[in-house]
């Protein structure tokens, strides 16, 4: 059969093809606006199926007239209309009674049922509230749900799940809709209620007349009709059973009494089902129940379940994140649905349940509490799930809808052995992309199983150590941690063909220090395909280190395969201090491989590892058993196989078991070797090489800063002395108070020499012209201002005399910052005074006991980064400072390719919570290695690096100048001090506007009113809303250029500049605007002056209130994090008079930017807006050059009219589908553009040697871009150009070329946008011309 699907490419093609019908004038309204959606043609049966999308449910007589019409048309045997509807609710009302009539399919019990429920509709979901517990067992035995589901996509064309619910509230309210009411319906029911009477009737005769026949002969009495015997009654069920009515329709023909009597016989009990030994039977465990009866009945796999299947359990783990996680929606009704995905080991499967509010079960017990539910539940929790699978219209997959769920316990291996063994050769997830158990699973593994010790050793590196200190704090046992690694052992050649596999264990602090040496040298100086180490070097830093002999990869039993001599064995192992052999299936793949001839069999494998044993007995060595673990339990191999298979290894589904194993299974592994040596090798041995080695940490506790003298009393006297250059002599008492309130713990815990190295750095930054933004909380703290470290003074608002240090403070909240105080002048000299101050606790950035280690983060220019990286070489030594290190691990984007691509290339589908399942098992394994964008760690004079951590180069590159820490820098950020030197924008552009206007920055007012009028109108730029489209002017504006922050400003209205803090703080916090500040604002809860913004509006308005400061900086620490308020906490607060929507907008947040670093940003963004109001030309000019990477010169030099032609094609694209980033970049500059051009400046063409390399030129009222500014002409080859134009004019296209060094596609492009008009093609032609 061939069957095509068109999609008419105009909207009125259904118009086009029913002209010519006779049509009513509102007939021809409904069909005019019906639009097609798309038509399946069938040229087998000559037969057009339509899908229409219409705003209301056109009748039926209706579409069979344009059927009709249609097919005669176009000579067609049939036309068939299936409806989109818009709006199904109105459809479903109009044909609900004829729905009910054809439902209940001639039954007059359910017809009855059925127009006294009453449904609601929830987007593709109907629920019909049955009267009465005995309606819905009605409704369930003549699957009325899926009648009426098949009925609604033959009327309406639209999928819908039905479903059915006994409700005792309509059974005590019956109301019956008069539209039932019709002369034909009772006609109907009257011949059937005598067609019934008739049939009871014929079948009690007949059940009178086989009692008596029965009677006769046995020869015995019957037994009364109400005296039913335990074998003749109904079988016991949770469900009542139902006959089936005898005629399907609402005829009133009597049926045959034979048939009749047959209906009416007592149903006889089955014979007892046996059950299948074998098959799993869940057992009811009212214990772990969340919600239902209980789950029992046969247990199945996930991939069994195929079709609907009225009433199926399994078990499974739910769901982690968007995609599988839980999910809770509420519709309008009030009903809630709970979605979930679970997954066992076979796949995955939708699962959803419905609360109702008020809704009770059969027993008369209410619903379960929705709430009490998500609270039980949590996403990869163990579950045991009964339910129905059903096919689900709005997902369009096959869903299971949970009636009970209880939680499942996990079973867990365990080591049950009196004795147990330790495990010397295991891998995490920093082996890269090879070993797939956390170190934290693999520690508290070897907790729980009781192990005394065991060790740590991945691939080359020792990045897994900080983690494994961290999981062994939280130990229950005495478990020891052994650190060590499997190194890449080559001979004296580092760069030769193969390097052999080695155990390095760290058997004490001095140890460890060399085995980080030894890290450092493979990856810096060795480093060819892996990390490698000659032999020498090894022996070099040997001591305080156990050597072991390590895996089928290490060098002797490499030579053991090659058959080399028992002198030659002998000699390579006596380099080691124990010998090692692992579980023969490890090496399998020796039997398949072509390269080992005489290894064929497990007996091969076995002579290998008895050969190592000998070894060991004759050199006296320990011989040691290992499991060499990549993965935690055997189940686990799946993640390996995927993860290897994506590096493109074609056996990586052959998994050898490298999992740990218990005691008890390596000594069954391990018993060719008789019970003795076995014991000896698998437990013995392992806890005599774990008795050598001490206990110690890999990473010291404590912050080791560098040592500056004297720098408590320099920065004690920078403070002072700028405190009285600002306040006087006498300082007020607001302002001494703050001072002692962090001098203190900034000296008392060693921190001011981290504010002497931030000092340092930002004031060489502005000695060389550029301003320093801080970030983070840096500005809650006044020492900071007093220093220079940042320019947000954290006071409260005030005023101050630059000529007579008269101040004033405003403590009561009143004003948001003291750039909102009016204007006044001194009342002691009569000089205008300053206003500042931004009201941020010191608590934010230290803790409420000022001792929380400080992060200075500073916002340098980005083309002043490299500058200030280099300046603290100079301030610390080149060999003390080092790029922060960072750890790359498969993500779950690339985890879930990985997966995908797996499965696709078994040619499987699966689920996509399995799929999610998998991913998350593939994820956390590193991948590679890189460095912080602006991390600097700083080692103290006095100390090697190694005391912290190993060396390395990013990614491994031997080519990168850069050395990064080892270990990733979050894990040794509070032992060394971090230094965050961000490169940025903002500051740049200050920089060049500077220079265009000659303006010192620091000077712009921050309450100038033409400025803050651009955040509320377009007044102040000269154009109009309507011209603009927009109704502010903060295009090109940091923090407010976005059509996010646009929207919040049109919410707002921002009138100082406290409010545009505000706007910043909602803008980069989660969950603070969307669903919380904004409604709230937009119902008149709170306005934008005490909506929360930033975590320091919870603690200053709490305290402002009333509530005790302590619980004000608890409260707001767990809100920021998104932990919420604790109840009892909000008892306290409703007792203080905390208003209930300050405390529910509390408890939305999921994270909360610090005031100081939106105060931050905001004041570089507002110095930015003054220019754009007063400077236009200069502020273009900057941001084109600085913040505009998408502007064509091409594009904008065309003129006004085609920028606005470009902006409407992208808005254009816009409203189809969303725009990516390069478009949404794109539109951003010919915005700004299009601005420009209303204001009264234009944009000039590129001149070949007037333009800049990569900076734009203020040219009268004009613009003139640089050369860079030509699509695809790069800055190095604009850089060319002005190079070579220094020597004088091109004397031909040929000269440009060989004398600035571009290609021919820069010609091109310079040729294109007519650069090079007038310019003869060489100089030989312009010699003749």
């Amino acid at each position: 059969m061939q069957k095509f699907r068109i999609v008419p490419s105009q909207k009125n093609m259904f118009w086009q093809l029913v002209q010519g019908m006779r049509l009513e004038e509102e007939e021809k309204a409904l069909l005019r606006a019906a639009t097609i959606r798309h038509v399946e043609v069938c040229t087998r049966t000559n037969s057009w199926e339509i899908a229409l999308s219409t705003q209301t449910l056109l009748s039926e007589d209706l579409l069979t007239s344009a059927a009709d019409q249609i097919a005669a048309k176009y000579q067609l045997d049939s036309v068939v209309f299936y409806q989109d509807v818009v709006n199904i609710e109105d459809a479903l009302a109009k044909i609900w009674p004829k729905l009910v009539y054809e439902t209940a399919e001639g039954n007059p019990t359910v017809y009855e049922l059925l127009k006294r429920s009453k449904y609601t509709v929830d987007g593709s979901h109907i629920l019909i509230d049955v009267p009465g517990e005995l309606g819905g067992e009605i409704m369930r035995a003549h699957s009325v749900t899926q009648t009426m589901s098949q009925l609604i996509e033959k009327r309406v064309g639209y999928r819908c799940h039905v479903e059915c619910e006994a409700s005792e509230e309509v059974l005590q309210n019956l109301e019956v809709d008069d539209s039932f009411q019709s002369p034909d319906y009772l006609e109907a029911l009257q011949h059937e209620k005598a067609r019934r009477a008739k049939a009871e009737r014929a079948a009690a005769e007949a059940a009178e007349r086989a009692a008596l026949a029965d009677r006769e002969g046995e020869g015995g009495i019957p037994a009364p009709a109400f005296a039913r015997t335990a074998d003749d009654a109904a079988p016991a069920s949770a469900h009542p059973i139902y006959e089936e009515p005898a005629a399907p329709s609402y005829s009133a023909a009597a049926s045959e009494p034979a048939a009749a009597a047959k209906l009416a016989k007592p149903a006889k009990k089955p014979p007892k089902k046996h059950d299948d030994l074998h098959e799993p039977v869940v057992v009811q465990d009212r214990g772990n129940l969340i919600f239902g009866r209980g789950v029992s009945g046969a247990l199945h796999k996930i991939t069994e379940l195929v079709g609907e299947i009225k009433s199926v359990v399994v078990e499974g783990t739910i769901g982690e994140g968007p995609g599988s996680g839980i999910r809770l929606l509420e519709f309008k009704s009030g009903t809630k649905l709970l979605t979930f995905c679970i997954s066992d080991d076979t796949d995955g499967i939708a699962c959803k349940k419905f609360f109702t509010k008020g809704r009770r079960r059969k027993s008369g017990e209410p619903e379960p509490d929705c709430d009490e539910v998500m609270a039980a539940l949590k996403e990869g929790m163990a579950v045991r799930v009964q339910g129905s699978v059903r096919f689900d219209t709005f997902m369009n997959e096959y869903v299971l809808f949970v009636n009970s769920l209880a939680k499942k316990e996990k079973k867990s291996r365990e080591d049950r052995a009196e004795v147990k063994r330790v495990e010397l050769h295991a891998h995490t997830t920093m082996s890269s992309m090879d070993a797939v158990v956390s170190v934290k699973d693999l520690i508290k593994t070897a907790d729980r199983w009781g192990w005394p010790a065991v060790a740590v050793t991945d691939h080359g590196v020792v990045q897994a150590f900080p983690d494994a200190a961290k999981a062994l704090s939280s130990c229950k046992s005495d478990l020891k941690v052994i650190y060590g690694m499997e190194g890449y052992l080559v001979q004296k050649d580092h760069l030769q063909k193969r390097a052999n596999h080695i155990i390095m264990l760290a058997k004490n602090p001095n140890g460890l220090r060399n085995l980080y040496q030894l890290v450092s040298l493979a990856h810096l100086r060795y480093f060819h395909r892996q990390p490698r180490l000659p032999k020498h070097i090894i022996e070099e830093y040997r001591s305080g280190l156990l050597i072991g002999s390590a895996c089928e990869a290490g060098e002797l039993i490499r030579a053991i395969e090659e058959q080399r001599t028992d002198e030659e064995l002998m000699e390579i192992a006596s380099f080691y201090d124990y010998l090692e052999i692992q579980p023969i299936h490890n090496n399998d793949f020796l039997k398949r491989s072509d390269k080992y001839p005489d290894i064929q069999t497990d007996d091969d494998l076995i002579k290998i590892n008895l050969k190592v044993a000998e070894i060991a007995k004759k050199l006296d060595k320990p011989l040691v058993a290992t499991c060499d673990v990549h993965f935690l339990n055997p189940e686990d191999s799946i993640y390996r196989a995927i993860l290897m298979k994506g590096k493109g290894f074609d056996d990586a589904e052959l998994q050898p078991p490298l999992y740990l194993r218990t005691t008890d299974e390596m000594l069954k592994e391990f018993e060719y070797l008789g019970e003795e040596a076995a014991y000896e090798a698998v437990v013995t041995n392992p806890r005599k090489i774990a008795d050598q080695i001490e206990r110690f940490k890999p990473i010291p506790d404590d912050l080791y800063s560098p040592q500056i003298p004297g720098a408590d009393e320099e920065i004690r006297e920078m403070s002072y002395k700028k405190a009285r250059a600002l306040y006087g002599e006498n300082l007020p008492k607001i302002v001494e108070d703050r001072l002692k309130q962090e001098l203190k713990p900034i000296i008392g815990h060693g921190f001011s020499v981290l504010y002497l190295i931030a000092q340092r750095l930002v004031k060489k930054s502005n000695d060389d012209g550029y301003l320093v933004g801080s970030r983070g909380s840096v500005g809650s703290s006044f020492i900071a201002t007093m220093t220079g470290i940042t320019e947000v003074n954290p006071l409260p608002p005030h005023w101050r005399c630059p000529h007579c240090q008269y101040s004033k403070f405003i403590t009561d909240g009143s004003y948001g910052c003291g750039y909102d105080l009016p204007d006044k002048v001194c009342p002691v000299c009569g000089t205008p005074l300053i206003k500042d101050g931004h009201d941020i606790p010191f608590a934010v950035f230290l803790g409420f006991d000022g001792d929380k280690v400080p992060d200075i983060d500073l916002n340098f220019s980005g083309a002043y980064q490299p500058v200030a990286h280099k300046y603290t070489e100079i301030l610390f030594g080149k060999d003390n400072v080092y790029r922060a290190g960072s750890i790359q691990t498969v993500a779950d984007k690339t985890a879930f390719g990985y997966v995908k691509k797996f499965y696709e290339e078994k040619g499987v589908k699966k689920h996509i919570s399995y799929i999610d399942k998998m991913a998350h098992g593939c994820m956390g394994v590193k991948s590679t290695t890189g460095q912080h964008p602006a991390g600097i760690m700083v080692v103290p004079r006095n100390m090697d690096v190694h005391f912290f951590t190993p060396i390395q180069h990013p990614a491994n590159d031997m080519n990168c100048g850069t050395i990064t820490t080892h270990f990733d820098y979050h894990s040794i950020s509070s032992r060394l001090v971090k230094l965050d030197i961000l490169g940025h924008d903002d500051p740049t552009v200050i920089k060049m506007l500077e220079d265009l206007t000659h303006r010192d920055p620091k000077t712009i007012p921050f309450d100038d009113e033409a400025t803050m009028s651009i955040f509320n109108s377009t007044t102040a730029l000269g154009v109009t809303p309507e011209e603009l489209g927009a109704t502010s002017g903060t295009f090109g504006i940091p923090e407010f250029r976005t059509p996010f922050t646009r929207q919040m400003i049109d919410d707002t209205q921002p009138d100082v500049f406290s409010d545009l803090v505000r706007i910043s703080g909602f803008s980069h916090g989660t969950d603070v605007w969307l669903g919380n500040a904004q409604d709230l604002i937009r119902s008149g809860q709170c306005t934008i002056k005490n909506a929360i913004s930033a975590r320091d509006d919870i603690m200053m308005y709490l305290i402002h209130n009333g509530i005790d400061p302590l619980l004000s900086f608890k409260t707001m620490e767990k809100v920021r994090k998104g932990k919420g308020i604790a109840d009892d906490v909000v008892e306290i607060l409703r007792k203080g008079g905390i208003p209930e929507w300050f405390i529910e907008s509390c408890q939305k947040i999921k994270y909360l930017f610090p005031r100081a670093h939106a105060t931050a940003y905001v004041m570089m963004a507002y110095r930015i807006a003054y220019c754009k109001v007063h400077y236009p030309l200069a502020y273009y000019a900057a941001y084109f050059s600085i913040r505009a990477a998408e502007f064509d010169a091409n594009v904008i030099a065309r003129g006004k009219d085609y920028v606005g032609q470009q902006i409407k094609e992208l808005e254009a694209m816009g409203k189809e589908k969303k725009l990516d980033a390069k478009q949404n970049a794109t539109l951003i500059v010919l915005q700004l553009a299009w601005e420009m051009y209303l204001r009264g400046y234009s944009c000039e063409r590129v001149d070949l040697y007037r333009s800049g390399a990569d900076k734009f030129i203020i040219d009268g009222n004009s613009l003139l871009p640089p050369i860079a500014a030509l699509a695809g002409m790069g800055q190095k080859a604009a850089q060319g150009i002005v190079e070579a134009r220094k020597e004088g004019a091109f004397t031909s296209i040929e000269d440009l070329r060989r004398r600035s060094g571009i290609s021919k596609t820069n010609i091109e492009i310079l040729r294109a946008h007519g650069c090079l008009d007038g310019m003869s093609e060489s100089d030989q032609i312009a010699l003749f011309s």
